[in-house]
């Protein structure tokens, strides 16, 4: 018997612990961006370039979270849990105390530092402490809260805005960071793990490359960056990725192992996230926007307007292992993803003359969609991996998630910004029109990611659909 497996009576305290956890990462992902044509106002910037809030938060997630195993086993699950929630909470009163962009941004970063070791510290404190035949009800209880931040969320962040101030959205993370420490000190175990040699030039080669490469993306939407310093920046960031791969292929522990490349069903599903993601991660960006700046509504009512796309990705759920189990992964993805462009391309129909009845039809549509769209990629990506291999897989896709959203909002950024100069705004659609081929460029980039998920070899396309599916995003 492992000797760290908890006691009955303690392990309903650790869910709870960790479910708080991911309320609060996941809540603080989604509570923002309706509250950003409020901010904007405020710090006096343009709503069409508070791209940089957003991903902030999201990149610094990604490019920390790494590390956050390696932390734990070194200096124990509480001490980082701790950690993580205190940063969490400084960062979330930084955010409310700022008074400029830059200022709100460096909060963001410090937001994100503790973000990133909250789940999966908490995560690695289940596997640690539950027996293997209480796990799947274990996490499952402790990713509820991951479905219901985004269906609250947005409209949290609309009433709070409306009613009092932006500032809201960060403060009433106080509390909840305070109750949280207390917990951790009682509840949380102090789990330490193998002090293995951790890879840290394997580590800055990622970071640098990942976050050099977004921010050529972001430079040209936000930060106005010619085109020739944008490319200067990407060609410098893939140049650090490749470095870091065949740095990765001759280290005897790498960040991430290129062994994992060789599961098909896993390099399929990475690649086949990044790029699908990459349009449906610009949306809990613009939509907001198009609803207020383009149509006029209210944070509040942009917010409930929001609510469909959550209630219909969670009724999804029962759908997708039957439809597996009957198509396969490869059929699915290919048309799922297709669709997905489809109803973002639906979205550049929306202008100030549509029915709110169709708005919100849409929405459900696309929410549902989507909501099949993420766990089938996830399932998709961890299926077929080895007992070795799937902590080190899980880690890599947790990273992909987050940095392809980063890089999704940093697209739609780009796409705004270089339409608000060559569209007319003079027309009934005004303000709403940059929002159109900003939508049908991004569903372009969703139906080309199609050809990724046909690369599926067809004899692996319906193994492990039973149990996967259930702990999907």
């Amino acid at each position: 018997m492992n000797p760290q497996i908890l006691p009955p009576e303690r392990r309903r305290p650790l869910q709870w612990l960790v479910a708080v956890g991911f309320f609060m990462q996941t809540l603080d992902g989604t509570i923002v961006n309706t509250a950003l044509p409020a901010m904007a106002h405020d710090l006096a910037v343009s709503p069409f370039r508070m791209e940089a809030v957003v991903i902030a938060y999201m990149l610094t997630v990604a490019l920390l979270m790494p590390a956050s195993g390696w932390l734990a086993d070194r200096y124990g699950t509480r001490r980082i849990f701790m950690t993580a929630i205190v940063l969490f909470t400084l960062g979330s009163l930084a955010c409310a105390e700022s008074h400029t962009l830059t200022q709100l941004t460096a909060s963001r970063v410090l937001q994100g530092i503790g973000g990133a070791m909250l789940v999966p510290v908490g995560r690695l404190a289940i596997l640690r402490g539950f027996p293997r035949s209480e796990l799947l009800s274990a996490l499952s209880f402790v990713i509820m809260p991951a479905l219901v931040g985004p269906l609250i969320g947005p409209t949290l962040g609309g009433w709070l805005t409306d009613i009092a101030s932006w500032h809201w959205i960060f403060l009433i993370n106080l509390p909840v960071g305070v109750l949280g420490l207390l917990l951790t000190g009682r509840y949380m175990p102090a789990f330490t793990g193998e002090r293995i040699p951790f890879d840290w030039i394997g580590f800055g080669l990622f970071g640098v490359g990942i976050a050099v490469f977004s921010l050529s993306i972001e430079g040209v939407g936000e930060l106005g960056f010619s085109p020739a310093r944008a490319l200067l920046l990407a060609v410098f960031g893939l140049g650090c990725l490749a470095a870091y791969w065949l740095h990765a292929m001759r280290t005897a522990v790498p960040l991430f192992n290129p062994r994992l490349f060789h599961t098909n069903s896993f390099s399929v599903g990475i690649i086949g996230n990044l790029f699908a993601r990459l349009s449906i991660g610009g949306i809990p960006f613009l939509m907001p926007q198009l609803l207020q700046v383009g149509l006029g509504i209210s944070a509040t009512n942009s917010g409930l307007m929001l609510v469909p796309v959550a209630i219909a990705s969670i009724l999804s759920k029962p759908l997708i292992e039957p439809a597996v189990q009957r198509f396969g992964y490869r059929r699915m993805l290919t048309v799922n993803t297709a669709l997905v462009g489809c109803s973002i391309m639906g979205l550049a129909t929306i202008g100030p003359n549509t029915p709110l009845w169709l708005i919100l039809f849409q929405l459900f549509v696309m929410g549902g969609i989507n909501g099949m769209q993420f766990s089938l990629m996830n399932t998709l990506t961890l299926k077929d991996l080895n007992h070795t291999d799937a902590s080190a897989g899980n880690s890599l896709l947790s990273v992909i998630q987050q940095l392809s959203m980063s890089l999704g909002v940093g697209t739609a950024a780009m796409l705004l910004s270089a339409f608000l100069t060559t569209v007319d705004r003079s027309g009934a659609d005004g303000d709403a029109a940059v929002f159109h081929p900003t939508y049908f460029f991004l569903g372009l980039l969703a139906l080309v990611a199609t050809t990724i998920f046909l690369q599926l070899d067809p004899a692996q396309d319906r193994s492990g659909t039973r149990s996967e599916t259930r702990d999907s995003e």
